[in-house]
C-alpha cells in the first residue's frame, strides 16, 4: 500500500487486457490495422528472407527515418535560427528501463505458468487420468498431420490472421456460433461416454 504502488500494480493487468481486447476487436480501426499489417508483413518477410536479413532491413529503415528527420530538423533550425534542441529530446529523457518490481512481477507470473504446465504434463505422461492422457495422445497425433501440412511460420501467420478475424466474426454471429459449438460439444461428450461405457477400465481410471 506504500505510495499506492500495489494498487496501481493490481489495476495494470486489466488495463492491458482491455487494450488487447480493443486491439483484436478493432475498436480503433487505425491502430488495429497498423498492428495487424506490421505483424503480417513481418511474418511474410520471414517466409522470403532469414530473420537476420529481416531484422537488418527493419533496423536500416528505422535508422534512415530517424537520421533523415534529425538532419532535416537541424537544417530547419539553422535556417530559422531557432534553438529547439534535439528533435528526439523528449524520448531521450524518458526512462525506458524495467523496474525491479516489474521484472519480479512478470517473472513470478511466468514461473507460476511454467510450474502449472510441468505439473499438467506430469499428470498426462504418468497417466493419472487415463481418459485425459488418451485425449492428449489423440491431440499429438493430429498435430503430426498439421506439422506435415504447415511449418511453424505458416501456423504463426494463420494464428495472427485468426486472432484479428475470429473475434469480430464471433461478435457478429455469436448466437449461431454458440449454437453449433454447443451441438458439437454435446456430440463429443456423447461419443466419449459411449466409448467409456463399452471399453472396460476406461471410465476415469486414476492413479491411486
Amino acid at each position: 500500500m506504500e505510495n499506492g504502488k500495489p494498487e496501481n500494480g493490481d489495476t495494470q493487468p486489466p488495463q492491458w487486457k482491455d487494450k488487447v481486447v480493443e486491439l483484436l476487436y478493432w475498436r480503433d480501426v487505425k491502430t488495429s490495422g497498423v498492428v495487424f499489417g506490421a505483424g503480417l508483413s513481418l511474418l511474410l518477410s520471414l517466409t522470403l528472407c532469414s530473420i537476420v536479413s529481416v531484422s537488418s532491413y527493419i533496423t536500416l529503415a528505422l535508422l534512415s527515418v530517424t537520421i533523415c528527420f534529425r538532419i532535416y530538423k537541424g537544417i530547419l533550425q539553422a535556417i530559422q535560427k531557432s534553438d529547439e534542441g534535439h528533435p528526439f529530446k523528449l524520448y531521450l529523457n524518458q526512462d525506458v528501463g524495467l523496474s525491479k518490481e516489474t521484472v519480479h512481477k512478470y517473472s513470478d507470473c511466468a514461473l507460476a505458468r511454467f510450474n502449472t504446465t510441468v505439473i499438467e504434463l506430469r499428470r498426462l505422461f504418468l497417466v493419472e487420468d487415463l481418459v485425459d492422457s488418451l485425449k492428449f495422445a489423440v491431440l499429438m497425433w493430429i498435430l503430426t498431420y498439421v506439422g506435415a501440412l504447415f511449418n511453424g511460420l505458416t501456423l504463426l501467420i494463420l494464428g495472427l490472421v485468426g486472432m484479428f478475424s475470429f473475434p469480430i466474426i464471433y461478435e457478429k454471429y455469436k448466437v449461431q456460433i454458440d449454437h453449433y459449438v454447443g451441438m458439437a460439444n454435446k456430440q463429443v461428450k456423447d461419443i466419449i461416454a459411449t466409448v467409456q461405457a463399452k471399453v472396460p477400465g476406461l471410465k476415469r481410471v486414476k492413479a491411486d
